[in-house]
Formats: C-alpha cells, structure tokens, sequence
C-alpha cells in the first residue's frame, strides 16, 4: 500500500511518514504542489494526502488537476484554515475527505481506512484469491475463515501480489510499489518475504500460491 504526503510543513510530513511507515504503509513525500501533482502521475499510490496551503500550486489545484488528468486515486485534504468555504472548495475540485489541523493521528488514519475501502474507480479494498482473502482497509489476511496474522510489511507485499494475481511481478515492480521513493537497500529483501509469507499462508495449509517464475519473479495464484 503505497501513500503520497504533499505537505510543506516539514515537521509534520516527517510525523506522518513516520506513522504510516510504521504501520507498514510505502510512503512518499512532497513539498510542494508541483512534485505532488508529478509524483501523483508517475507512481500508483493507493491514497493521497494533500495540504491545500502549498508553494508552487497550491492543493485545490493540484486536486482539481489530476481529476482533470484522469487520475482518481483518493484524495484526503489538510488545511489550517477553519471555515466551510474551505471544505466546500476542496470537496468541489474533486476531493474525497478533509481534515482540519491540527488533527488526530488516530483521525486521520481511520479516515484513510474509509478511502482505501471506498477506493479508486474499479477498485476494491476487498481481493480474493481462491479461498485467500486480503483486506486492505481492515489489514487483514485469511484463508477461508482461519486468519493469518502478517507483519505490516509481509501485509503489504501479500496485498501488492494479491493486487496483481496471476501476473508475474519483479522484484523491481514490488519494491516500486510497497517500498518508498529512497529505498536504496538489496532488491533481495523481497525474497525473504516471499519465503515468510509460504511459510505462513501456503505451507500450513498444503498451498503452493505463491509461485515463482525463475529469472522473471513471483506470482500470485490459486
């Protein structure tokens, strides 16, 4: 589960990279309105959170713009500001939920859940793989009714896999996608969550889910 912070405010867009990194959520950052609007276009991020106060364009525009473009990845707006105008004009340019600073951590994480269930068009919170299921709002994996418990990270790389089932994804594509922008550690960290995650949601139920394709990598499938 990849998120994007576009916040100018130093100290909080370290707060929020730090809580989301912690519950196991890809985070990348942006200080301005314009790396927001090109990042937004150049990576698949499942949720954006956007200040409306920002250099460069400010988050109406930036919100109004990738709607413009297509892109309808949900988008949670931050301001500073107290009034409905402000709430009115960031739900018109296209945004999904806003909050106004300061906020509760606890808030704002439980109005992304609310997001992720909703989701971008043509997309679900909900992915079943035969008779595995993974929840991204929730965060929880099953096979059939037994639940599997996943650490935040062997969570994000079963839901990036579960997302792109019967696709074969490299090992790139999948530290793209659940690792953020300044990940510069060996790509074969990804193997050792594909050997967790067999050992916790194939081998004690007789599975062979997830496959790997030699020279190419890892696919998902019943």
């Amino acid at each position: 589960m990849r998120v994007l912070v576009v916040e100018d405010e130093k100290r909080l867009a370290d707060t929020l990279q730090w809580g989301l990194e912690a519950d196991g959520y890809a985070v990348d950052v942006a200080g301005n309105g314009l790396d927001g609007l090109r990042l937004a276009e150049q990576h698949p991020y499942q949720v954006i959170i956007l200040d409306i106060m920002l250099p460069g364009m400010n988050g109406y525009k930036v919100c109004a713009e990738l709607r413009k473009r297509g892109n309808h990845t949900p988008i949670l707006m931050l301001t500073a500001k107290d009034g409905e105008y402000d709430e009115a004009e960031a739900l018109d340019t296209g945004a999904d939920d806003f909050l106004r600073k300061p906020f509760s951590y606890l808030v704002l994480t439980a109005r992304l859940r609310v997001l992720m269930r909703r989701g971008p068009i043509g997309s679900s919170a909900r992915i079943s793989v035969g008779d595995l299921t993974v929840d991204s709002a929730k965060r929880t994996c099953h096979r059939a009714t037994q639940a599997i418990p996943l650490t935040a990270k062997e969570f994000a790389v079963l839901e990036c896999l579960a997302r792109h089932a019967g696709q074969v994804l490299s090992k790139q594509d999948i530290i793209d996608q659940v690792w953020d922008m300044a990940f510069d550690g060996d790509p074969n960290i990804v193997e050792v969550y594909i050997s967790t995650l067999r050992r916790k949601i194939d081998a004690p139920f007789g599975r062979n889910t997830i496959t790997t394709v030699r020279g190419v990598g890892y696919r998902l499938e019943d």
